[in-house]
């Protein structure tokens, strides 16, 4: 995989913070640049795939200019603790978000949730045709046309998390079978997303929240959520992780970032902005989502997917999906 990097400064210099986020610009750039105004801590972002940033920041080592890394996907972030790249955590900062969203070593801290759902076009798809989980796309009628985004990091730790309760043979069969039938790729959420909304295919896999964007900016579009039965590995819940780099040495004004985009203002823009489940503690979901609690997720540890991360990549790639 090649690696694409897009920077945005705020004030940037030698001495600005570094952020190497695997975040789009567009979720989490506002956010960003009002820590900049309101702290005068001039930032240097890099935007980028979450897991080619991550192996990025392994291949540079010692000499990595990052001192935060945001990450779409717990899968990658975890990869970094396991090679020791990682900065430990102070308790006032683990302490801010539900029990389950932090690192297993303390080293990182959810920010916000997503869940993984099936957008469907509802003038293309009856509802009651979809199936009941995501194991069974590859057999139904929809394996053809069911829109993935193999490179993107959620759909990564999906595969990582479906690899770890089904096995590997299955994991590669599920996406053998997919690529053979031909179903088409994205480079991202958002394109599955507006292919739905403008009927280019019937349905895909994507996280909740991309969806509720598109129907904020225009009701009358027919894309919907759905979600496959309780406790499918389709309905994986993912957090979107913060982390300070070991290397760092502006850790104090890292810790300030991490704080900031846990306080109230930020929680409400992740919540009300980007349709999100915000994570700190206290913090309430918008009004269009149901509570975090009542998800129909599976109960899996979200924390033991960053031992996949590469195994994962080289699975779908042999698959034919990348």
């Amino acid at each position: 995989m090649s690696l694409v990097l897009g920077s945005t400064a705020c004030s940037g210099g030698p001495e600005a913070l570094t952020i190497y986020s695997g975040r789009d610009e567009a979720l989490v750039g506002p956010l960003l640049e009002r820590f900049a105004e309101e702290s005068r801590i001039s930032i240097d972002v890099r935007y980028g795939d979450s897991a080619e940033l991550a192996l990025l920041i392994e291949e540079e080592g010692d000499a990595s200019p990052a001192d935060v890394y945001f990450s779409q996907s717990p899968g990658a972030v975890e990869y970094l603790s396991e090679k020791d790249r990682l900065a430990p955590l102070d308790e006032s900062l683990l302490g801010k978000v539900e029990e389950g969203f932090q690192g297993q070593s303390g080293d990182w801290v959810g920010v916000t949730a997503r869940s993984r759902v099936i957008v469907y076009n509802e003038d293309l798809v009856d509802p009651d045709d979809l199936p009941e989980s995501v194991l069974d796309l590859p057999g139904s009628e929809f394996a053809s046309s069911v829109g993935l985004a193999p490179s993107n990091g959620s759909f990564q730790d999906f595969v990582t998390a479906m690899r770890q309760t089904e096995g590997d043979e299955v994991a590669l069969e599920w996406l053998s079978d997919l690529a053979a039938s031909g179903a088409p790729t994205f480079p991202d959420n958002n394109s599955i997303v507006d292919a739905v909304a403008r009927g280019e295919i019937p349905l895909g896999l994507v996280n909740h929240y991309y969806n509720l964007r598109f129907l904020d900016e225009d009701p009358s579009l027919p894309s919907r959520n759905a979600a496959f039965i309780a406790g499918d590995i389709g309905n994986l819940l993912i957090a979107s992780p913060l982390a300070i780099l070991k290397t760092s040495d502006q850790s104090e004004e890292a810790a300030d970032l991490i704080e900031f985009l846990l306080n109230d203002e930020s929680m409400r823009f992740f919540a009300e902005e980007t349709f999100e489940y915000p994570l700190a503690k206290g913090a309430e979901p918008s009004d269009e989502l149901e509570p975090l609690d009542a998800l129909p997720a599976p109960q899996f540890d979200i924390q033991s997917l960053g031992g996949g991360l590469q195994g994962t990549v080289m699975l779908i790639e042999q698959s034919g999906l990348l």
